[in-house]
């Protein structure tokens, strides 16, 4: 599998489990979703802030760089500011920028030239510090931040007593033969 082929199935898992992540939290009383379970981000709710914070961050960077063109529209939104910054409070508005964001990753995904990804990503991280680094490699880390991130969402609507289902990249993978 190519490189521009793993990110674009990243790109897709991405979206179906966040799918699966806000329908397991729907069935959830808002109080279990904000309740404070000792986690990084402490809540359900605080965990798939951060998720839309951190993608919105990173896409509007990734906006900014020569391949960005079809990631316009990201310009459009507010700028977080913090990485535990709660935009919207409550699932449903969070579930609709999240909808919204997953859309824009595949739609990018799905126009970038592989050629792009041996490219530089100049960017500033969230203490003003300049970086320069590989696109594709940047990719990388965007998907893994998620996947990282979703794990404990996951724990937190388990412990909830809310049913996730099976959340493997490997269910997306199609038969080689």
């Amino acid at each position: 599998m190519t490189q521009i082929a793993q990110l674009r199935l990243m790109a897709r898992y991405n979206g179906w489990m966040n799918e699966k992540l806000y329908a397991a939290a729907a069935t959830l009383p808002h109080e279990a979703v904000v309740a404070d379970r000792g986690a990084f981000f402490r809540s359900i709710l605080g965990t798939l802030e951060h998720l839309v914070v951190a993608d919105t961050i990173w896409l509007k960077r990734f906006a900014e760089h020569p391949a960005g063109g079809p990631l316009a529209a990201v310009r459009d939104l507010p700028m977080p500011s913090a990485l535990d910054q709660i935009q919207f409070g409550a699932l449903g508005p969070l579930r609709e920028r999240r909808g919204l964001l997953d859309r824009m990753i595949e739609d990018f995904l799905a126009e970038l030239d592989p050629k792009a990804l041996a490219t530089v990503l100049s960017y500033r991280n969230s203490r003003g510090e300049p970086h320069a680094k590989e696109f594709g490699l940047v990719l990388g880390h965007f998907f893994n931040h998620q996947t990282h991130h979703r794990g404990q969402a996951t724990t937190l609507l388990t412990q909830a007593g809310a049913e996730v289902g099976a959340t493997d990249l490997l269910l997306l993978i199609p038969a080689a033969i």
